[in-house]
């Protein structure tokens, strides 16, 4: 950069007079003057660069050139944001109007040093990209395809700077106006207010609603959808069958592939060695009945008509915000018991989990408490010697829902015979209690909750061995892999360092990882983007684990390391 561009860029955390600024010759600077668009403030410049350079840093996840390159560039303009605002603030403060105080040589200092720290972090972060390609069992990248990032983080970075500068000369110009009719100082806080007010009126009237109404329109017409192959069931034991409640076409694209799920009769019988019985799946979707209170009550009488409360196994599940289940964490139950069990689920919604966990987590928390609390208000009134295991499943959002029907691990394991959640999100309320209140010399990413005699988190299955004291007779599980962004993105990532990043990384995490303000919750909101793009056993793609998990939760009689080998060869 020049320096006469470098020295018109000071005109940038000024008011409207001090961006009209002539240069100031004493600095050395040239005449000419570079266009608006062009000229930037040194101070603002470099934090960007250290934004920047902090960006390429390792997160949970591996990320490829194109996802780097738009991070980096999101992270460079708040550092330029973050500049500006220490500029305005020492002025203020002092009053000394640092934006005509660079000289020639601050330029040229920074130009040098801030390049030459971009490229030594650039090298860096193509070798620390290479390493957690790596640690998830992935081929890294070619190490010349990172030199796209800085094209691609300078072209974010110009855009989102200029985007903001027109609307900051749009308040100034409309405080001008205001100027004339009103007292200066009003007449800026007034056009402050308004353009502020305009630009979030934008925002989240226009774009944010625009993009949730494509949002629903789009996965309102999956919903509507049968996927290829999949029919409504000849047995009765499903909903959508015959003598069914529930209308096959009102259960939704994801609860019509549900119910007609699963292991086969033959699967089951070649497994367990005796004839099955026919496995019992219910479902209620949002076209099923108009509120989740309704929904789940016809569920409940779908149970009763299958005869589900005389299983040996009952178990409730909160979906994903699609209505999805996913058949690697609830199939296992049906091979444990030998098809004796049954199944029941209830949409409501059918938008992503991350776009549900947004706008529709109280719809989730509704479905989790009702369909629970309706399930167990039947449950409860069968004589202790002929009720069914009742057991819990969620995974994701679901999981959110799905903790949200109890209040405390006594709770759980008053009401419950055991239950399983898998990838449980940062806000999620008991876990985040359960981590808090952990036994000292735990950790947040493993840790133990009361010695573990009901509540045990796990990274992978062989982790619920320990501690090796009892596990009661309800056991609750909550299985986290340390490179799961969905477990461990939350707002408070911005501006404070959490726990799991004070502690000995996970093995399936860079030991490099370091927690940077604004930075770190930039790169881990990316990661949750592609957290299911990885092999079984690393971010939020869990495999086989909830099979493993059920054999510890719930085990039938006689139950051994041997069967739990086999049923994870038949799941997998």
């Amino acid at each position: 950069m020049t320096t006469a561009e470098g020295h018109q860029a000071m005109a940038e955390p000024g008011d409207p007079k001090t961006d009209d600024a002539p240069a100031d010759q004493s600095a050395g600077t040239s005449r000419r003057r570079w266009p608006r668009s062009l000229r930037y403030d040194l101070v603002g410049l470099a934090f960007a660069a250290t934004f920047f350079c902090l960006s390429v840093t390792p997160s949970l996840l591996p990320r490829g050139p194109l996802l780097q390159g738009l991070i980096s560039g999101i992270a460079a303009a708040i550092g330029y944001g973050v500049g500006l605002l220490l500029l305005w603030a020492i002025r203020r403060l002092s009053g000394r109007d640092l934006a005509r105080e660079h000289s020639r040589r601050a330029w040229a200092a920074l130009g040098t040093v801030g390049g030459l720290a971009i490229l030594v972090f650039l090298a860096l972060g193509s070798g620390w990209q290479r390493e957690v390609h790596q640690l998830v069992q992935l081929d890294p990248p070619e190490r010349a395809s990172f030199t796209l990032v800085l094209l691609l983080a300078a072209l974010m970075f110009a855009g989102l700077v200029g985007l903001g500068r027109l609307i900051r000369r749009t308040a100034h110009w409309l405080g001008r106006h205001l100027g004339r009719w009103i007292p200066a100082p009003a007449a800026r806080l007034t056009s402050v207010v308004v353009t502020a007010a305009l630009a979030f009126g934008l925002l989240n009237g226009v774009l944010i609603d625009g993009f949730f109404s494509a949002a629903d329109n789009a996965f309102g017409a999956v919903n509507e959808e049968t996927e290829p192959g999949v029919a409504a069931p000849p047995e009765p034991t499903r909903s959508g069958g015959p003598e069914s409640l529930v209308a096959w076409k009102s259960l939704g694209n994801q609860g019509r592939t549900f119910v007609a799920g699963g292991p086969t009769q033959s699967q089951l019988q070649t497994f367990g060695g005796a004839p099955p019985k026919a496995p019992i799946r219910v479902y209620t979707g949002l076209d099923s009945a108009p509120t989740a209170s309704e929904r789940a009550a016809l569920a409940v009488r779908e149970l009763t008509r299958t005869g589900a409360f005389t299983r040996r196994v009952l178990c409730v599940i909160t979906t994903t915000g699609t209505g999805w289940v996913n058949s690697l964490g609830v199939d296992p139950l049906e091979y444990l018991y030998n098809g004796d069990t049954a199944l029941v689920g209830m949409q409501y919604s059918y938008l992503p989990s991350w776009i549900s966990f947004l706008v529709d987590k109280e719809r989730a928390r509704d479905a989790g408490r009702e369909l629970f609390h309706q399930v167990y208000a039947v449950w409860s009134k069968l004589p202790p010697g002929q009720r069914p295991k009742l057991l819990v499943f969620g995974e994701s959002l679901g999981s959110f829902g799905a903790e949200s029907a109890f209040g405390s691990s006594d709770d759980m394991s008053v009401r419950t015979d055991g239950m399983l959640l898998v990838g449980p999100p940062e806000r999620n309320t008991l876990k985040e209690e359960f981590a808090d209140g952990r036994d000292p010399g735990t950790t947040e990413i493993l840790p133990t909750y009361e010695q573990g005699a009901t509540v045990r988190f796990a990274r992978v299955p062989g982790d619920l061995d320990q501690p090796a004291g009892a596990w009661g007779p309800t056991r609750v599980v909550y299985l986290q892999h340390p490179s799961d962004p969905i477990v461990w993105w939350g707002p408070g990532l911005m501006l404070r360092q959490p726990d799991w990043l004070t502690e000995p990384r996970g093995v399936d995490v860079s030991p490099s990882m370091r927690w940077y303000p604004f930075v770190t919750f930039w790169q881990v909101s990316a990661d949750m983007a592609f957290s299911t793009g990885v092999p079984d056993g690393f971010g939020h793609n869990y495999g086989t684990a909830s099979a493993e998990a059920w054999t510890r939760i719930a085990p039938p009689p006689g139950w051994t390391p041997q069967r739990t080998a086999a049923l994870v060869a038949v799941i997998g």
